[in-house]
């Protein structure tokens, strides 16, 4: 008997969840189901794929081989039913995109909402991780796209430029520094305390590279894993912090919070679309890169997404390309 998907698609819950009761509630089948299809691949590979300990049930060498492989098979075989069975001439399906913090919580959301209201039949699932997490959902097959700032360093992964951002200090308007046009290394950086994000994060992993020697300078007094946490405790007074201009749009306009350049350092940095190199581009995944291709555009030209007249003006803009391209 040949080994089926299906019972690939038992094994990786197995593997997943390490227990048949929470495989076959995933999958909802029974477990006595799940246990057969187990053995059935344990005898036609010749040998158990786990080790038992107690009620868990844990890979051993051979398992431990085989679930790479299964995932793999499976993927290809999502991506060709894909292929034969997608409608060209519609818009729809459900695509799965990950993203790091600065892009999931304050570019995303907005092109997201718009594109599902252009297009009824798309919808769009968002995950935000930091930019190591998203990295290795998107390897893993988990994510369609990823939309991720820093270095790519996974070897399956395929990424694209996007646009670029710019990071800067921020501060209270009551920060002896707010008054500046200017943030000096490494005279202001000594006098200051620091608001950072988490160990993983592009951001902070690109201003500690970007400072170089000076890193060792950083009094950081608290890290969090939100942005929008680290603005709360900038405008608290807490200390200063670095973040992407993206993140603090309506803060700036509203005059919660200053926002320096920094002198002599090129902050820039490039944000990019990550995919896996065997993934078939769907029409879903088509158009909605065209999408986001159209509004880099309009970020690049340093506005900004998160105000809704400016939304609107992408949109009009993204319309009259796309009439002109039916044309």
């Amino acid at each position: 008997m040949a080994i089926t998907f299906r019972q690939l698609e038992i094994f990786i819950a197995v593997a997943e969840t390490q227990q048949v009761t929470r495989a076959s509630k995933k999958l909802f089948l029974t477990q006595s189901a799940v246990s057969m299809a187990l053995g059935e691949l344990e005898n036609q590979l010749g040998g158990p794929l786990f080790d038992r300990h107690g009620r868990s049930l844990l890979l051993n060498d051979r398992g431990r081989y085989l679930l790479p492989l299964s995932k793999q098979i499976l993927s290809q075989v999502a991506n060709v039913e894909t292929m034969l069975t997608e409608q060209r001439d519609t818009v729809a399906g459900v695509l799965e995109i990950v993203a790091s913090s600065t892009i999931g919580n304050y570019v995303l959301p907005h092109l997201i909402g718009a594109f599902m209201r252009l297009h009824p039949d798309a919808h769009i699932n968002m995950l935000v991780v930091n930019t190591m997490a998203a990295e290795h959902l998107v390897a893993k097959g988990e994510a369609d796209l990823g939309f991720v700032e820093g270095e790519i360093n996974i070897d399956s992964l395929v990424a694209s430029d996007w646009f670029e951002d710019e990071l800067g200090i921020i501060v209270n308007p009551s920060h002896k520094l707010a008054e500046r046009s200017h943030f000096k290394i490494p005279e202001d950086l000594k006098e200051t305390s620091w608001v950072m994000r988490e160990e993983g994060s592009g951001t902070a992993e690109i201003f500690t590279k970007k400072l170089g020697k000076h890193a060792s300078m950083l009094k950081v007094v608290t890290k969090t894993g939100h942005t929008e946490a680290i603005k709360k405790a900038v405008e608290s007074g807490a200390g200063a912090a670095c973040l992407s201009m993206l993140t603090v749009c309506r803060e700036t306009e509203h005059g919660w919070l200053n926002i320096l350049p920094i002198e002599g350092i090129d902050m820039r940095r490039q944000l990019r679309i990550i995919q896996h190199k065997d993934k078939i581009i769907t029409r879903l995944m088509a158009e909605f890169l065209t999408f986001c291709e159209l509004a880099a555009e309009s970020i690049q030209s340093k506005e900004c997404l998160s105000f809704p007249s400016k939304l609107q003006s992408f949109l009009e803009k993204y319309r009259t390309e796309k009439e002109q391209q039916e044309s």
